[in-house]
């Protein structure tokens, strides 16, 4: 036996808990995420490889972090006929844009995960691209998360892409019969409660001068 191969029965066992996935340190129980591009996953990161992949390019490109920023349009509303337009059949929605593929990956999560629908471009452009929050949506990290209930309007929040993903493992692990059941309907009451408190409102638009400048 080499020593390389003995090192392997006689270094410490790890200690337990998340660690990052690219240089292996321990992880607090809050924590961010990088973007695997190329697979389409989400890596758990520490703080400094998180900075890391802030920098455009770095990683040539492959890895990008989460940013956290939440923000709503108080100009831009959708009603009933505008989210059947979207042709989602639940109330809840996330679309981001695939740069690898260079199209808009539209989902909604369900008891068996996160499923796509096809979206076709004019329909987005029609119904969501109008929105201030689709022209600041950045590429594979962030999205557009949308939440209809009947008899309300449909709720439009750019937010970090993981917790689209955070909303599909909740339905997954609370989901139960045709609805949902009360525990899925109350947790999910609660993830929205905490991105409505998390969202900055964009600064409205300014009114143009009707007189113009000298």
């Amino acid at each position: 036996m080499t020593a390389d191969v003995l090192k392997q029965f006689t270094r410490r066992p790890p200690p337990p808990g998340e660690r990052c996935e690219l240089c292996g340190e321990p992880l607090p129980p809050e924590h961010r995420h990088l973007v695997d591009t190329t697979r389409r996953s989400l890596k758990c990161a520490c703080p400094p490889c998180h900075l890391l992949f802030t920098r455009p390019g770095a990683g040539q490109g492959r890895f990008r972090a989460v940013p956290s920023r939440y923000l709503t349009d108080p100009g831009f509303t959708l009603d009933a006929s505008d989210w059947n337009r979207l042709q989602i059949p639940v109330g809840l929605a996330f679309f981001f844009r695939n740069s690898a593929l260079d199209r808009l990956a539209a989902f909604y999560p369900s008891p068996a995960g996160a499923t796509e629908s096809e979206l076709d471009p004019e329909t987005w452009d029609a119904v969501i691209g109008r929105t201030r929050l689709a022209g600041l949506l950045e590429p594979d990290v962030e999205a557009l998360l949308l939440h209809y209930e009947r008899g309300t309007p449909v709720t439009c929040t750019l937010v970090p892409v993981d917790v689209c993903y955070e909303l599909v493992g909740r339905m997954r692990l609370h989901w139960k019969g045709f609805d949902g059941g009360a525990e899925a309907r109350t947790d999910l009451a609660e993830f929205f409660r905490r991105i409505d408190a998390a969202a900055r409102p964009l600064a409205p638009e300014p009114v143009p001068d009707p007189g113009g400048t000298a």
